[in-house]
């Protein structure tokens, strides 16, 4: 269901994608991410996101505080209209040098607009959170990835239960289109992007721009901090993906969302070449 260091099981995978014209930010994508993760590694580990956005920093990641069901909150507002995965989905092909590191959560997050770089980084994460790095890995997103941020989400052990969903909002790179990492490869090595992975994935989207009466309403918590709060919708769609699909992403033209919903989802692979 993502990108780990090491061996790893992650399962009940909850992705949020969101557009929204932010009155501070301007028009800005949300992700949501958040999965059950069991760590086969005999040390740290880490699991790796490819963010559509040129430059982020760790003011893009939104503490979730005491509103840690934000996403199951999305989850229930759909479930009860959901249906099954649908047959065939289709899939498409298709800065800055600096690495941040940061504590976010149970995570040392290390943030790097190129990848390679994040090895001579690697020290400023603590000894206890601090994974062992196969360079194809980070070789594979720098080439299939070029113009992404990555962002690399460092625990141990004993953490690895214990986590947050992570929230973050940036830039996107194509604000037409939402797109939610769900590469698969739990090794250490680089995806492999002919295989049938299995997905065991919540989808949720949201726009300011729908009309009314699209989407499930969402109740969150009347306490909910009012900066994390001006982030999230007011109403979502969702749907469950079981089972195979190729290797890959979930992506939305914003136009589609609005006019069909979820109907028209893509599995998105990244460039191939380099």
């Amino acid at each position: 269901m993502c990108i780990s260091m090491d061996r790893a099981e992650f399962s009940g995978t909850t992705l949020y994608g969101g557009r929204l014209c932010h009155p501070v930010h301007g028009l800005v994508h949300v992700l949501g991410y958040q999965n059950t993760s069991v760590n086969l590694a005999d040390g740290p580990n880490a699991m790796l996101l490819h963010l559509p956005a040129s430059r982020m920093t760790r003011e893009h990641f939104l503490p979730v505080g005491r509103s840690a069901d934000v996403l199951n909150r999305m989850v229930e507002a759909v479930q009860p209209v959901s249906v099954a995965a649908p047959d065939g989905i289709a899939w498409m092909g298709a800065a800055e040098a600096s690495v941040e590191v940061f504590e976010h959560d149970i995570y040392t997050v290390l943030l790097a607009a190129d990848p390679t770089r994040i090895p001579d980084a690697l020290g400023d994460v603590p000894r206890h959170r601090r994974p062992q790095l196969k360079p194809d890995l980070l070789e594979f997103y720098a080439n299939r990835y070029p113009g992404h941020t990555i962002a690399v989400c460092c625990f141990d052990n004993a953490e690895a239960q214990r986590a947050k969903p992570l929230l973050m909002w940036y830039s996107p790179l194509d604000p037409d289109r939402l797109t939610l990492p769900a590469l698969d490869c739990h090794t250490g090595a680089a995806p492999d992007l002919d295989a049938e992975v299995p997905v065991d994935h919540w989808v949720l989207l949201s726009t300011d721009q729908a009309p009314e009466g699209w989407g499930e309403p969402v109740e969150y918590p009347k306490d909910m901090r009012h900066r994390l709060r001006a982030f999230l919708p007011g109403t979502v769609v969702g749907e469950y993906y079981g089972g195979t699909m190729v290797n890959g992403d979930f992506s939305i033209a914003h136009d589609d969302l609005i006019a069909d919903g979820l109907d028209r989802m893509q599995r998105l692979q990244p460039v191939r070449g380099g």
